[in-house]
């Protein structure tokens, strides 16, 4: 691309080019994406595109009296084609529900989705019980849940979702923001990102509650060493329980069947 094209792209610029060619490639229909296997991740590190057969006919005429014709063809039929493409994924999706939409949600097939649903099915009502739902991203899309007015209310820069955390709640009673990360593959609350956050809200006065979810004991143990003191850990599998990276406000014996610590 470099030679070519006089396009200057670093080293593993893999993302960048999945965002800025890949993704209109296949809403074009020039790409199919994991064709050998649908429910493969989107961020998976095998995810593999191919050619769709409508456009190699397009390209195997190319130079000859017929392209025109066969660019016609392909693009009259390109947005039906589409549609039928997409009603095909809709199938895989992972359906969802919160309180501040008014219709079914849906993510993308994968782990980090499957954490993130578990976040607001069951850590929220058992810890954040109250908090509304103000942003979440997702692995193939920018975000599905973003509540932009009252973002911007509370001080919240919204011009840099690559640094917002996974997810985003807000409970307005006690003015508390939870800021969850999903992690199954990278991206605790360690003690680099927590100054980046704390960075990023300085104008926010809401007070922050730091949050690590993972799928199960095993993800947890792996990142364990990087997670920040005074950050709060949640697992999925066990999602009665709550685990707090030290602090004070816990120093003390725990009484059986006692929610006081």
């Amino acid at each position: 691309m470099r030679e070519t094209y006089s396009k200057d792209y670093a080293a593993n610029s893999r993302e960048t080019i999945r965002r800025q060619t890949i993704h209109q490639f296949e809403q074009a229909r020039i790409v199919d994406r994991n064709v050998d296997d649908p429910i493969r991740p989107t961020n998976s590190g095998r995810t593999v595109y191919c050619l769709t057969n409508e456009i190699l006919e397009v390209l195997k005429s190319f130079g000859t009296p017929g392209f025109s014709k066969s660019v016609t063809t392909f693009t009259d039929k390109a947005g039906l084609l589409k549609v039928k493409y997409n009603e095909r994924l809709s199938g895989l999706q992972i359906p969802f529900y919160v309180r501040e939409a008014d219709t079914p949600l849906t993510l993308s097939p994968g782990k980090h989705n499957e954490l993130q649903i578990a976040v607001l099915d069951d850590m929220l009502p058992r810890f954040a019980p109250g908090a509304e739902v103000l942003y979440m991203g997702d692995t193939a899309n920018k975000h599905v849940i973003f509540q932009k007015s009252v973002m911007e209310s509370l001080h919240i820069p919204l011009t840099q979702h690559d640094k917002l955390p996974d997810i985003v709640l807000y409970h307005k009673g006690k003015n508390w923001l939870f800021l969850v990360e999903a992690v199954t593959t990278h991206g605790p609350v360690s003690p680099k990102r927590h100054i980046e956050l704390e960075k990023m809200l300085a104008k926010c006065q809401a007070a922050r509650v730091y949050v690590s979810a993972f799928l199960g004991i095993a993800t947890f143990r792996k990142y364990a060493a990087d997670i920040a003191w005074e950050t709060e850990v949640w697992i999925a599998e066990q999602p009665e329980h709550m685990i707090h990276f030290n602090g004070p406000k816990f120093v003390g014996p725990y009484v059986p069947g006692s929610t006081k610590k």
